[in-house]
Formats: C-alpha cells, structure tokens, sequence
C-alpha cells in the first residue's frame, strides 16, 4: 500500500481523533495512514465503534481530526477554514446515505441537481437526464421521492453524487436499508460508476456480501488499521470480521 501522495485522490496521513476529554476521551482514531487510488472502489468495516464513520467523516471533510493530515483532490483539508470546505465538498465529494437524504418536495431531477446549484453553477437537462438513465430512473425525472421504491430512492441518491463528477464518492451503509436483491442492484450501480466512468468511491459496510463488491475492504478495530484483502470474496470478509470480533449475520 504505497503513500505517494500523487497517486491518491484521498489520503489519511498519521490521522487520529479523540472525543471528550480526561477520563472521558474516547480514541475513535488511533494514527490512520491510508490513501486511496483514483478508479478504485473500496470497503472500511470493522466491528461497531471501530472508528468506520470516523474515518469517513474525517476523510470527507465534515469533521476535523485531532492531529495528522487529510489530503483530497491535493487540497490540505485540515487547513482550510469552513466556506472553503464547504465549497470542497460540492464540488469535489459525492455523498451517498443509508437514509437517502432527498428532499421529499422536490422532483428527482431537482433532487439530483441539488449539488450543482447549491455550487452556483447551472444544471443542464441532458446532463440531469443522462445521469437518471445510468441509475435505470430515466423516465422518473418528474415523479417526487414518495412515489419510488426505496431502491430506486438510493438510484436518485447515487444519481445526485455522480453529478458533478466528484473526485470520490464516499457512501456510509448505502445498502443497510435495502432488502438484498435491491442491495445487490444499487452495489452493481456504484461498481459500475468506477468500472465505467473511473470514479472512485470508498463506502462504509459491515455487510461481507455487500464488501465482496469492492476491490479491496481495509478493516479498522479500535481505531487503528488492522488489515486489509483485495479481490475479497464473502467468505473471506466474514472470516476476518468474525476474527475481530464482529461475527455477521450468516457467518455464523
């Protein structure tokens, strides 16, 4: 796992974030060093409180670690003050949610186009309409988010990260409100992101099925980086998981 900073749109330089203080702080993470490359989709698991959503939120610029680095896009995060951050993660981050986070009174299209007008800029039809087809919603342009199946809801969400052509989609338990054929359905959409249009995407899971989709999963436990498997395969993901402490449904 190489730390040259140019071949990584994101890097976690000797990153650690601590909560409270005293007897009370909490390490959520303990001196992460991680980057990941353009074009490449992986899986962070780990057992609960391992610190999965931490490095996520570290990683994307919604929270600010402790010590140590966070490199995006060759942008320092750590010194930028919060309108330039803001404006990073328009422009430059895809976000996909368990919850989907649409806004229920607007139609899809307004929902996928949410990013770039929030970033000033002026969404166009065709580019709107060509993103819906490649989450299979072409035709669904006009309904609001009440009228879709939970599935194709998360079809909108991967829609609206993909907009802007983001430097990194990170997704937090993308599939953890999806029954498994749906799940297996929005996985193949993010797969497909980065097999076809190099877009890279770093999702947080404790699902191995879910896992098995990515390139490679990096798992954390307490905080620190503790493996990682390429090419993983179900089976190896729970094994590992099961190793650390966090046994998944199935994998009994």
């Amino acid at each position: 796992m190489s730390t040259h900073t140019g071949e990584h749109v994101v890097e976690l330089r000797s990153v650690s974030k601590t909560y409270g203080r005293g007897r009370a702080e909490v390490t959520a993470l303990d001196g992460i060093t991680l980057g990941f490359r353009p074009g490449t989709f992986t899986a962070v698991m780990g057992p609960s409180g391992s610190g999965k959503s931490t490095l996520l939120h570290c990683a994307a610029g919604l929270d600010k670690p402790s010590s140590g680095v966070v490199m995006l896009a060759g942008q320092e995060l750590t010194s930028l003050g919060e309108g330039a951050l803001t404006r990073l993660r328009r422009e430059r981050i895809g976000f996909v949610f368990q919850a989907f986070n649409l806004l229920p009174a607007l139609t899809v299209a307004d929902n996928v186009a949410l990013p770039l007008r929030l970033a000033g800029r002026r969404p166009r039809r065709r580019a709107i309409q060509e993103v819906l087809d490649l989450v299979g919603l072409g035709n669904r342009a006009h309904d609001r988010p009440s009228e879709l199946s939970g599935g194709q809801q998360q079809r909108v969400a991967i829609a609206r990260a993909l907009i802007s052509q983001p430097a990194v989609i990170f997704a937090d338990e993308p599939t953890g409100a999806l029954d498994s054929r749906t799940a297996r359905e929005v996985l193949g959409l993010l797969r497909n992101a980065v097999h076809s249009a190099g877009q890279t995407v770093v999702m947080v899971t404790h699902d191995p099925i879910a896992a098995a989709h990515a390139d490679s999963v990096v798992f954390l436990a307490d905080g620190r980086l503790v493996d990682r498997i390429t090419a993983p395969t179900v089976e190896a993901v729970a094994e590992r998981m099961t190793h650390l402490g966090a046994i998944p449904v199935g994998a009994r």
